[in-house]
């Protein structure tokens, strides 16, 4: 990393975690991230970051749909880790979970404060990631909470990034 570049700058940024998840040819996969950001208000647009080799990102680009789960701030570290440090090639993360299929989008409700579908209206390639531009189709709020923060996850509940996340650089931050 180039030594003009302090982490611990970039770790001020504000984020949530969330579950990104999608569904095709009845296969379901997801899984954690915190890039993502809501671009325009009418139409509602959201876009979202996910890296080029993740499973997810293969099935997002096939199906050209998904669904973010805003996760709340009492998850456990361990359901986190469910959809954060596993590959759903060789692991069925949703036989471990509670979710809701609606014209083959999954969305996760363990632990969900809302749920956002999304139609793919834009894919742009970010060197090792790609952004995804959705179009927010429905969002339904499923209970009242406070939104887990990646700054709560890292500080209270002692998280750490998996090595292709965006933010994997957190993980040096002491």
């Amino acid at each position: 990393m180039d030594s003009s570049i302090d982490p611990r700058a970039l770790f001020t940024l504000s984020y949530g975690v969330y579950i990104l998840s999608t569904g095709y040819e009845n296969t379901y996969n997801g899984q954690i991230i915190n890039a993502l950001m809501q671009l325009t208000s009418d139409p509602i647009c959201l876009a979202a970051c996910r890296h080029k080799e993740n499973y997810t990102t293969e099935l997002v680009e096939k199906s050209g749909r998904f669904s973010i789960s805003v996760l709340e701030e009492a998850v456990p570290l361990k359901f986190i880790g469910l959809f954060g440090f596993h590959c759903g090639r060789d692991f069925d993360k949703f036989g471990k979970c509670t979710y809701e299929v609606d014209e083959g989008l999954p969305v996760v409700t363990d632990y969900s404060l809302a749920a956002i579908e999304l139609r793919v209206i834009s894919v742009q390639e970010v060197f090792t990631h790609k952004l995804f531009v959705g179009e927010v189709e429905e969002a339904r709020l499923l209970k009242e909470g406070t939104p887990l923060t990646y700054a709560h996850y890292h500080q209270v509940k002692k998280g750490k990034s998996p090595e292709n996340a965006p933010s994997s650089i957190f993980n040096k931050v002491k």
